[in-house]
């Protein structure tokens, strides 16, 4: 035998069980029996098996039923059925089932061996087929960026293009929606490579500091200035400056950045002479900078400045069929930080996860991701892991939009009606056509049962 695996013996018969596990022992595999169809499952809620044999006639839960359970929550495993002669129908009926194989009883030691050889040419083609599948997976993520939608596909497009000018870019969209990364992505398909790339939070830091923190200051600029400091204007040289937040920053530090987009010279705090600055900035904003505008609390030569190309990241909800794709993305990379085994979410779960309308975007996902598999207790994410995104769904945040409001309203109560369009306009007071409309109008489908 060429490969070593954990196999499972399911058998209520305990000499059954023994000659198995001597015998697998005996070749080096991984060998653990259950003498029930209640036990087997509970062994695999803990750990992953590559191998289970299956007594197809047990008191309680028969295999067949522990078939279909296995089939249900872990495809990837490969089941043989162990039945007596007289039984080859309910064989032939374990196979359709997605069993993998059949042994009869009373069985040999080269019977064995030959159902384990087609057990291995089937993990062979898996294997095979996992590998392209993980191609595939590498094909739809971008220096880290993970989505095979089209808005993403729009936007993965884009970075190479803008990526071999110079012009300052602005990343439009909403908190968590993935803004540093694809200027990451930007930087890293540029000739600016191989110099630093350095992000600044603007929100997150003071006016009187953020001066600081990019022009610099010379010795005895203001108290506690007590040697010359290079600000990161300087220290880019010859790379990429993110800021984070654009829309955050003062009327005063719009002007200052605006003169050095125009001469691309500084002047450090407390000095009268210029330096010259080398850097390729992109900005983000999670605001809308046309409202700041109207406002009068953003300049209109800086946003045309910094808005030479506009990329607009799409939000969560617009591109709920990345999800699966993120979720299994963060199920590998938590399950491998932490020491639980979580590696998948059943279907009731996955609902969820695509209903959920996720104001924190990819970054609330993961979030969601990870405090699952810290507190779940079995291999599979259900529903009742992510509950607590039922609970923040049905209350409506504070502060949002009229028409924010008209759309979770919708969607509640078009929820709530199990996608029934007729009983959800009539709750709501409108005709068929009129929800239909709205619908459209807000990106709203039906979550039907």
């Amino acid at each position: 035998m060429q490969d070593r695996m954990r196999i499972m013996v399911v058998d209520d018969e305990m000499i059954v069980r023994e000659s198995f596990y001597h015998w697998f022992n005996k070749y080096g595999h991984e060998t653990e029996t259950a003498a029930s169809g209640d036990e087997a499952l509970e062994k695999l809620e803990r750990r992953r098996f590559d191998l289970l044999f299956v007594d197809i006639k047990m008191p309680g839960m028969d295999g067949l039923e522990l078939l279909d359970h296995i089939k249900a929550r872990y495809p990837e495993t490969f089941v043989v059925i162990i039945t007596a002669y007289g039984s080859i129908e309910s064989a032939v009926k374990a196979m359709k089932s997605g069993a993998s194989d059949y042994l009869l009883k009373p069985f040999k030691p080269e019977h064995i061996n030959l159902v384990m050889e087609k057990i291995f040419q089937q993990k062979a083609l898996k294997a095979e087929y996992q590998y392209l599948k993980n191609q595939f997976g590498e094909m739809t993520r971008f220096d880290n960026i993970i989505g095979e939608s089209p808005a993403m596909t729009r936007v993965f497009d884009m970075i190479p293009e803008v990526a071999e000018s110079d012009a300052t870019i602005l990343l439009a969209g909403e908190t968590g929606t993935g803004k540093e990364l694809v200027a990451k992505a930007i930087h890293a398909k540029s000739s600016r490579a191989n110099h630093p790339f350095i992000p600044i939070n603007c929100g997150a830091i003071p006016e009187s500091l953020l001066e600081d923190e990019l022009f610099g200051h010379i010795k005895g600029a203001f108290t506690g200035a007590d040697k010359n400091r290079q600000g990161f204007l300087e220290i880019v040289c010859g790379g990429t400056l993110f800021l984070d937040e654009i829309g955050e920053i003062s009327m005063k530090m719009q002007v200052d950045l605006l003169r050095v987009l125009e001469d691309r010279k500084i002047k450090r705090i407390g000095s009268n002479q210029t330096t010259d600055v080398d850097f390729r900035l992109i900005c983000a904003t999670s605001r809308s900078l046309d409202g700041l505008l109207t406002a009068g609390t953003f300049r209109e030569d800086f946003y045309y400045r910094i808005n030479v190309i506009e990329i607009r990241i799409p939000p969560l909800r617009e591109r709920k069929e990345d999800i699966p794709l993120l979720t299994e993305h963060f199920l590998a990379k938590y399950s491998q930080q932490t020491t639980k085994h979580a590696d998948r979410v059943d279907r009731g779960a996955e609902k969820i996860l695509k209903s959920y309308d996720w104001p924190g975007n990819v970054r609330e996902l993961e979030n969601a991701v990870e405090r699952a598999v810290v507190l779940s207790k079995s291999r599979t994410l259900t529903e009742r892991d992510f509950s607590f995104l039922k609970a923040a769904s049905a209350a409506v945040p504070e502060g949002r939009s009229l028409i924010e409001m008209e759309k979770h309203h919708i969607k509640a109560i078009l929820d709530e009606c199990g996608g029934n369009m007729s009983q959800t306009a009539r709750i709501l007071g409108i005709n068929r056509s009129t929800l239909y409309q709205k619908m459209n109008k807000y990106g709203l489908h039906r979550n039907m049962d």
